[in-house]
């Protein structure tokens, strides 16, 4: 028979033993649940609302500003979208029709613009009348810019056996009609030329020209007329710079008393090759370039070019005067060069 201290140990030993395996089981379960997703993110949600229970909302507010910026306006049930995951936009859509109303007004449109008529407008040029698109008719019976070259507002008629002038368009700031046959300049030819700006009509046969035709041109600053038979130069608007009327037959009398006077812009005036027997003064103080050799010119006043009653007088304009061909000295009137920056061309015997 055992002893009774020997039975009393054995259930000590056996309550131990199931209280470890409870305790075993119990570890077991509880690593399980802890495992667990849904308890570990129950426990972090705990343990962020019991550490800051208290912070401090404003502040949160501030450092959290550029999310809020970024979903102002959405609600819970507004679909938020990912950047780069729209779908590609839809081409083939179906257009909304227009309205009844809509419809009929563009219907309306479309036969009114259908029923107006082309109609091709015609252009108001030349000064011999109304004229068309290619400028009036010239005596040829063809337009003006159909015989000629018409370019912007350059009118070239060079070569063409031409009589006459022709009727130009009103636009014509320039206007050559070299080497042909014209002989005589009437009042009419550039009559309402308002922009015409200059004139060649170098070498043709021209004996005459109207006294006052060229009066009538407000924007006329270049005339060319050498190589003529021209016995008269015409009178000229004050707006000239440029005269070439060399190798004419312009005697004594045919430039006007005091011609060139008030043509303050006048930079170039040139008679070579004609018989003028003086130098045509009093001469503005814009002119760079007098040409008159090859005349008759005998002699010249010690006034000509200079001011006897200014000796400081100085006229730099004028660097280019040419008087070789003429039976001149000029050494005999030296007072008459001291204001100007050169000596005349010429003989000094």
């Amino acid at each position: 028979m055992a002893a009774p201290w020997n039975s009393d140990l054995l259930a000590t030993t056996r309550w131990n033993m199931r209280m470890l395996v409870r305790l075993v089981l119990g570890l077991i379960v509880l690593k399980a649940v802890v495992a667990s997703p849904r308890f570990s993110r129950q426990v972090d949600l705990d343990t962020y609302d019991s550490a800051n229970y208290d912070v401090d909302l404003d502040n949160l507010n501030l450092e959290n500003q550029d999310i809020y910026d970024y979903e102002d306006g959405l609600t819970i049930d507004d679909p938020q979208i990912e950047i780069g995951t729209l779908a590609p936009p839809d081409y083939n859509y179906p257009v909304p029709e227009a309205s009844l109303e809509e419809q009929e007004q563009e219907e309306e449109e479309e036969e009114q613009e259908e029923e107006l008529p082309l109609k091709p407008q015609l252009i108001l040029q030349g000064s011999g009348g109304s004229g068309v698109l290619m400028g009036p008719n010239t005596q040829k019976g063809m337009p003006t810019c159909l015989l000629c070259t018409c370019l912007g507002g350059s009118v070239y008629c060079d070569d063409l056996k031409l009589d006459s002038v022709p009727p130009l368009p009103k636009d014509t700031t320039h206007f050559y009609a070299r080497y042909n046959r014209i002989t005589k300049i009437n009042k009419s030819d550039f009559a309402f030329m308002n922009k015409l700006k200059r004139i060649d009509l170098t070498a043709n046969e021209i004996t005459s020209i109207d006294d006052k035709v060229f009066l009538g041109l407000p924007e006329l600053e270049e005339l060319v007329i050498r190589e003529n038979h021209i016995s008269r130069l015409p009178a000229l608007p004050e707006t000239m710079s440029l005269i070439d009327a060399s190798h004419n037959n312009i005697g004594t009398k045919g430039i006007h008393n005091e011609a060139f006077k008030d043509m303050t812009s006048l930079l170039y005036l040139y008679l070579t090759d004609n018989h003028i027997d003086y130098i045509p003064v009093p001469l503005p103080d814009s002119l760079r370039s007098l040409h008159l050799q090859r005349n008759n010119i005998q002699m010249m006043h010690e006034d000509t070019f200079c001011n006897l009653k200014d000796f400081n007088y100085i006229r730099n304009a004028l660097e280019d005067i040419r008087l070789d061909g003429n039976p001149i000295n000029l050494s005999r009137t030296p007072q008459a060069y001291i204001c100007l920056p050169r000596i005349p061309i010429g003989d000094l015997i």
